[in-house]
């Protein structure tokens, strides 16, 4: 591995240099492997999923897991110095877990507390740290160094991880970091399509990967930056 990553830096070209992407040779060959599990692999499931499970179960599952996320949503808007957006992210964990039985119905969207996202990537930014060189992993896709490491903390917050209390803790990490993934199928399948149509009209679709992804990261993370500051982290 450390043998590839120097070869990858020492043919790094001046447009990667320019695009913040000096393991570009590398992240084209995780990028080429990705699309080739989008196709053989996430798109024929997500297609059982939205095709196959009804519609009321599909939705239950989605916001099942979209109110496990709140405790991380939670902290994080604390992190960021956002109180307001916290508290609507507690009070939307406490409707939806008690009302939503569960968080199986979305409850708290309907009494005016929508979902908002907030992750330990976006804090970072908060306070000044920059993307780093842009990274492209295998299944999990992009994944800059700074959001990366915000990964890594989101999962050691997550309620998931800790779930059931008797397996070993490896075991319940993996299954955490599979769900997240994996989840939700009907918003990832969307996801992949469009993005193999945007790369499919696209002289580069590699290129064209890295503009979306900094493009929709930006935007995510300019839910907790002032507008006058760099969000993309280039």
């Amino acid at each position: 591995m450390c043998g590839l990553l120097l070869a990858g830096c020492a043919s790094t070209s001046a447009e990667s240099i320019a695009a913040n992407d000096p393991l570009e040779p590398i992240n084209r060959v995780m990028f080429g492997f990705d699309e080739k599990v989008d196709h053989y692999v996430e798109l024929p499931v997500a297609g059982f999923y939205i095709f196959w499970l009804p519609k009321p179960l599909r939705n239950g599952l989605n916001n099942l897991l979209g109110n496990l996320d709140m405790p991380i949503v939670f902290t994080n808007d604390i992190l960021q110095g956002q109180p307001l957006r916290a508290g609507e992210a507690l009070g939307r964990f406490t409707v939806n877990t008690t009302v939503g039985i569960g968080g199986l119905f979305d409850v708290a969207s309907l009494h005016g507390l929508p979902a908002h996202h907030s992750d330990f990537g976006q804090t970072l930014s908060v306070y000044g740290v920059g993307e780093g060189p842009f990274l492209v992993l295998p299944i999990v896709g992009p994944d800059p160094p700074r959001d990366l490491a915000g990964d890594m903390f989101d999962l050691a917050i997550d309620p998931l991880t800790y779930l059931p209390t008797g397996a070993p803790f490896y075991m319940r990490a993996g299954v955490t970091v599979g769900v997240r993934v994996a989840s939700p199928f009907e918003t990832n399948a969307r996801n992949v399509v469009l993005r193999q149509e945007l790369e499919r009209s696209s002289l580069d679709p590699y290129v064209t990967m890295r503009s979306v992804y900094r493009q929709i990261r930006a935007a995510q993370i300019a839910g907790g930056v002032p507008p006058d500051e760099d969000a993309s982290g280039e």
